[in-house]
């Protein structure tokens, strides 16, 4: 080859049309032995996405015959994963093909890793199912094309595997298809998802229609997995959603500037464009779009911005920015379908975190609805979730969060609890809907109306009351330390006050008032000598003894029986 026949090379030109590939995210799910981990080694190898080296390191290794790849090994990193032959976690890869780039989310197949697959299938454009052609469909596939579908994942590709075991036989596969098919429809009714799904033959032991075509399966007229996935549309409808901008920090670096930083979450913004600040409900109008390189005149999902807006609003992290003709719904209660993902079971009885967007939340579990039946997508009633659950439940949340239906924004509707004890995430959510949404558009004006009694109940889990307590200095201590230590609003009175004594109807008018603003008086009355009493409207007990905690337990249940103290799912929001 003559030098003038050799074109010019320029990195900047190469990075340059890597840079203008579009990117799929997908996920991989099956059953344990379905052979996902050598389906994706095969892509990898055959993409030419591993190095030499990669490839030497492994050869003559694993279960396959001497001289032979075993490709799972490109892919199972952890050594647990090697000595078990198994996926155990979470494994995110890289590869990229002349027309995209492409993430790959390897999740494990076994039933004890479910929750690591609603992990990985989170931010999943696109889902392969693997299918073992000589086990047919388990319930395991079941239960990742049904997680899939709680997850919005619409674009759902089927790769029967090891279709050299099954002797390449049509009859073998159009079985898996017609099968696994109906329990797609089933899921789709159960979950109102539309799927878009294809059922592709392949070996990946073999290399038979993953990459390349197959000649050992000629009534298969499709096209290879690869060809399916760079065919699928890429990731992208957050442009077309409304705009969403949870806040993630406020920027002041000298007294003239003020601007909020996130990332968009969905939709575009402008300068000019009218916004509305949510839960307050205070409006604006973008004056800036702040980046490190210079100013934007539009921005839109996924990147990171700094707003600076026409007045000054009171707005902090958690705060969410949105289009003011399309806010977000606003609600202390929420319905959510959950996948736990903790050994301890969920408490209804505990408080838990929610993390949504770029805020966090005390919240309780008020209800489980039902839990669901992965074999036959049966609603089954349950009191909790166990691990690797999946069940519909009612959450209650210390303060309003701005949030849309998981269905119309995975950014906004997404959350996950955490347990603040040991800093755990035991559940990741989706958000279903808000119970009594807290705000209405008032001859257009945004209005989120006066607090209700209900949304104290919610956020205190206790009704305003009294409380009256005869006893020793100590014990009484002990009783209202317990009630604060459940977060309960309390304040301390003493009838024999001077200003009661002389105002006798001032203390009937402090309970009054105490009651509307859903505090709990405590009536203190000290002696040392005697039984310990509490009385609460027609509640009265008197207890012998005077053990702390027997008389601690024997106060809050008065105080349940007198509806004071209030389960979390009887609040009335």
């Amino acid at each position: 080859m003559s030098a003038a026949t050799l074109a010019p090379f320029s990195i900047d030109d190469f990075l340059r049309q890597e840079n203008q590939k579009d990117l799929l995210r997908f996920s991989t799910a099956g059953s344990v032995d379905d052979g996902k981990s050598t389906l994706i080694g095969r892509l990898l190898y055959d993409t030419q996405s591993v190095y030499d080296d990669q490839i030497r390191s492994i050869e003559g290794k694993g279960t396959t015959a001497p001289g032979q790849i075993d490709f799972a090994l490109l892919t199972d990193g952890l050594r647990a994963e090697r000595e078990q032959g198994i996926t155990i976690d979470v494994a995110y890869r890289y590869f990229s093909t002349a027309r995209r780039k492409f993430i790959i989310a390897d999740t494990p197949g076994h039933e004890q890793y479910t929750r690591n697959m609603a992990t990985g299938a989170s931010t999943a454009d696109a889902a392969v199912v693997l299918i073992d052609a000589t086990r047919g469909v388990l319930p395991q596939s079941r239960r990742h094309a049904f997680i899939a579908a709680l997850l919005r994942v619409r674009h759902i590709l089927v790769a029967v595997n090891k279709m050299d075991l099954a002797g390449y036989r049509e009859d073998v596969f159009r079985a898996i298809e017609r099968d696994f098919g109906a329990a797609l429809a089933q899921i789709a009714a159960e979950t109102g998802m539309v799927f878009h799904t294809a059922f592709i033959p392949v070996s990946a032991l073999a290399g038979d229609n993953v990459v390349h075509g197959s000649q050992a399966m000629p009534w298969y007229q499709g096209p290879p997995l690869l060809a399916a996935l760079e065919a699928l549309p890429a990731g992208g409808q957050q442009r077309e959603q409304p705009f969403r901008f949870p806040v993630q920090r406020v920027v002041r670096p000298n007294p003239s500037f003020r601007g909020f930083a996130g990332q968009l979450a969905s939709g575009v913004i402008r300068a000019g464009d009218s916004i509305v600040v949510l839960p307050s409900g205070a409006r604006a109008t973008v004056r800036r779009i702040v980046t490190w390189d210079g100013d934007l005149e539009e921005a839109s999902a996924p990147l990171s911005v700094t707003l600076v807006l026409d007045r000054e609003l009171d707005i902090s992290r958690g705060d969410l920015i949105a289009a003011a003709d399309a806010p977000a719904a606003i609600a202390q209660r929420i319905q959510a379908s959950l996948v736990w993902m903790d050994a301890e079971p969920l408490d209804r009885a505990r408080r838990y975190l929610v993390k949504h967007a770029s805020q966090t939340v005390s919240a309780s579990i008020g209800a489980v609805d039902h839990r669901i039946d992965i074999r036959t997508l049966a609603h089954e009633p349950a009191e909790t979730l166990e691990i690797n659950h999946i069940g519909a439940v009612r959450i209650n949340l210390s303060h309003p969060i701005a949030f849309d239906p998981y269905a119309a924004n995975r950014a906004t509707g997404a959350l996950i609890i955490v347990d603040p004890a040991t800093n755990r995430t035991v559940a990741a959510g989706m958000i279903v809907s808000g119970e009594n949404p807290l705000y209405e558009v008032v001859a257009d004006h945004f209005h989120l109306g006066a607090v209700t009694p209900g949304e104290r109940q919610a956020r205190w889990s206790h009704a305003g009351g009294a409380l009256e307590l005869t006893g020793s200095q100590s014990l009484i201590d002990q009783v209202e330390r317990s009630l604060f230590s459940i977060g309960a609003v309390s304040i301390r009175l003493d009838p024999e006050a001077d200003e009661f004594l002389l105002h006798p109807s001032l203390l009937e008018s402090i309970l009054n008032l105490h009651a509307r603003a859903g505090i709990l008086s405590l009536i203190v009355r000290t002696n040392q000598g005697g039984n310990f009493q509490a009385r609460a409207a027609s509640q009265q007990l008197s207890i012998h003894s005077s053990e702390p905690a027997a008389i601690v337990t024997a106060v809050h249940r008065l105080l349940r029986e007198a509806a004071i103290l209030i389960p979390p799912e009887r609040a009335n929001i």
